[in-house]
């Protein structure tokens, strides 16, 4: 791909999402995950993976009886940590969705970039224990890769010979949205097809009790009344592992080869960072909101639904709330919070969360927002709340903000 010259966004190639694969708590397989997601089935939960009772926070959303084996070669499995996994098998879907045969696809026209946050967490440290346990060579030869955030995108890349530009982003929850948008480039360079998105799994004692020191995962112990963003109970958050890969191609060279219709075009991204604490500056989301819109040519009053953030404790909410009002006016625009299903996925989430947006508006549907009883009114939104929403649907608004101030938004827009 080298010596392809980035192109204007008059004369850029329009890049259409075609498949998507989902690995998450409430469901895996695309089509299970969307059916659960517009019952409002939770994923969330006791953590199973461990002992738990002891940590202040005891939940999470888990990606229960997911078998790689089943679905991977066995020398993949063991070379691969759980983020992984979850992410190969979920290219898998995305692919088989695309009607893509890599095979038969010029090797340097594909690309992948996908996001993670936490690395192979659960792979490190079992390989730690060994290494105190019985020495070094008990350790396995793959623990210097399989924990890396870079390991997804390198293992896509050879299982489908993949060898057009390959990268991670690692921005905490924006980093899927993030991905989104580098893959987008990729695309607008030359690339005929782009396997992006986000997983991730820290649901290991190392890797859980890394995110506590924040004091942002919420201490309540009812699945039910844990994660309730934008509610006047609001106590923190719930963190959970999973996420989606979606396949983002040239929409001409998607027609060429026969692909079915496009779940919907990356229209606008856009990304942003919090000022330092203390400075007297506004958050950047307002203003990382309009930029994509710019980057979309679209409007405010254009946009038919948001995906928020919804990170569930009450600064953050109220942050969030401000922009959003002050972006589509007090009520302007239908929000959900579909991963009050799944907790907060981390990388996996943004990804996951443009998957729920893309299949919103091929369905024409909102997903509801849960557990949320007691929506507080001074934050001025339209929530959806308890049960999905039947509405036109033209264009949706994906918001994701990660831990420190990383913050992006996409604006997805239905084709055809």
């Amino acid at each position: 791909m080298t010596g392809l010259a980035a192109r204007t966004a008059d004369t850029a190639p329009t890049a259409v999402f075609t498949g998507i694969g989902v690995t998450a708590p409430n469901g895996v397989g695309t089509e299970d995950w969307w059916a659960a997601t517009l019952a409002g089935k939770s994923g969330i939960d006791e953590i199973g993976g461990f002992d738990a009772r002891t940590y202040p926070s005891r939940l999470a959303g888990e990606v229960k009886d997911f078998d790689a084996a089943e679905h991977l070669p066995a020398r993949l499995v063991v070379e691969t940590s759980r983020m992984s996994h979850f992410a190969l098998v979920a290219t898998a879907m995305a692919l088989d969705d695309a009607a893509v045969d890599p095979a038969s696809t010029p090797e340097y026209t594909m690309g992948v970039v996908t996001a993670n946050a936490s690395g192979g967490a659960e792979f490190g440290q079992r390989e730690l224990q060994k290494l105190w346990r019985g020495g070094p060579r008990d350790v396995s030869p793959y623990m210097s890769i399989a924990w890396f955030y870079a390991a997804t995108t390198g293992q896509i890349s050879i299982r489908y010979g993949m060898r057009g530009p390959c990268g991670v982003a690692v921005a905490e929850q924006a980093g899927g949205l993030d991905a989104l948008g580098q893959a987008r480039r990729v695309v607008r360079s030359g690339a005929a097809l782009v396997v992006t998105g986000g997983t991730d799994s820290s649901l290991s004692p190392a890797g859980f009790v890394s995110q506590l020191p924040t004091g942002l995962l919420t201490t309540v112990t009812d699945p039910l009344r844990a994660y309730q963003p934008f509610g006047t109970e609001a106590s923190g958050y719930v963190p959970g592992e999973g996420g989606a890969i979606l396949v983002l191609e040239d929409a001409a060279a998607a027609r060429r080869r026969g692909a079915g219709r496009p779940y919907g075009e990356l229209a606008g991204y856009a990304a942003a960072f919090d000022p330092r604490p203390g400075s007297g500056r506004p958050p950047a989301l307002a203003r990382c909101l309009r930029t994509a819109l710019d980057d979309a040519r679209l409007r405010p009053e254009d946009v038919d639904v948001v995906f928020a953030d919804g990170h569930g404790t009450p600064g953050h909410d109220r942050e969030e709330a401000r922009a959003l009002a002050e972006v589509f006016g007090p009520h302007g625009v239908p929000v959900t919070v579909p991963k009050t299903m799944t907790g907060r996925l981390y990388a996996g989430g943004g990804a996951l969360d443009a998957a729920a947006a893309l299949l919103a508006l091929r369905d024409q549907v909102v997903p509801p927002t849960v557990h949320v009883t007691r929506p507080d009114p001074g934050h001025g939104l339209d929530l959806v709340l308890g049960q999905p929403r039947e509405i036109p649907l033209r264009t949706a608004v994906v918001v994701a903000r990660g831990h420190g101030g990383f913050t992006a938004v996409t604006v997805l827009r239905r084709t055809g």
